[in-house]
């Protein structure tokens, strides 16, 4: 009999240990999950409230964004309820190709300024006053005008050259000339006609330099008159070829 109630008694501790331990498992789970509960709570006020009416004219609170107001502005309420932000609509792909072809455009406005400007301070550097400037001209036409002396000379070679043909091919009136003085007489006439056009292009190159540096003149007095960099535009005149004088 009492080794019958000595193992009762045994039996009816560990169950009593086990309702202990599965109570307190008990305790530490519903702990925790007001926790979580507590931590979302604390999130979602965190985030903030999303709050919109809908297009059946339904209002609508979440703590996410509202899809069913997708295209409409979405209030974002602190745990106050005074506004956080404004979230815009979602925009569709095609309003994103428009956004970005304007955020684009604006981009590249923004950056042809800046070069702009780079290049106005760039240049009033270069040429603090209109004495700098004409010099720059000058070397830049000078770079031409030794090209058309060339030309001229070469102008004058030819003619001497063309004499003496002339006078050989009189020798031969009314008879045919010889295919060799032909031919001299026929390439003299081809470099005569080649110099010619030559100095023709020096000349409008001549008259196109002078055009450049006389808007980049008007430019420059502007500047130098207190206009703001990038303010204005500007054609820019070609670099002197000083090294070829």
């Amino acid at each position: 009999m009492a080794l019958q109630r000595s193992r009762t008694t045994g039996i009816a501790s560990a169950r009593a240990r086990r309702i202990a331990v599965g109570g307190a498992l008990l305790l530490v789970l519903g702990a925790a999950a007001v926790f979580m509960h507590n931590a979302q709570a604390q999130t979602r006020v965190t985030n903030g409230i999303y709050t919109c009416t809908d297009d059946r004219g339904i209002r609508r609170t979440s703590d996410r964004p509202i899809v069913e107001c997708i295209d409409r502005n979405q209030r974002v309420l602190n745990a106050d309820g005074s506004v956080k932000r404004i979230v815009p609509p979602t925009l569709t792909a095609e309003e994103r190709a428009e956004r970005e072809a304007v955020e684009r455009k604006m981009a590249e406005e923004r950056a042809a300024l800046n070069d702009a400007v780079r290049r106005d301070r760039n240049l009033k550097a270069r040429f603090p006053n209109e004495p700098t400037h004409q010099r720059a001209r000058e070397a830049a036409l000078e770079v031409v005008r030794v090209g058309m002396r060339t030309s001229q000379q070469r102008m004058k070679e030819l003619e001497a050259e063309r004499r003496p043909l002339t006078e050989e091919a009189e020798f031969y009136r009314g008879r045919p000339v010889p295919a060799r003085l032909k031919q001299q007489i026929e390439a003299n006439e081809t470099s005569v006609a080649a110099q010619r056009d030559l100095i023709q292009t020096q000349e409008s190159e001549l008259q196109r330099i002078n055009r450049i540096y006389d808007a980049e003149l008007d430019h420059l007095r502007k500047l130098w008159n207190g206009a703001r960099p990038g303010s204005v535009s500007l054609v820019s005149a070609p670099a002197a070829q000083t090294d070829s004088r």
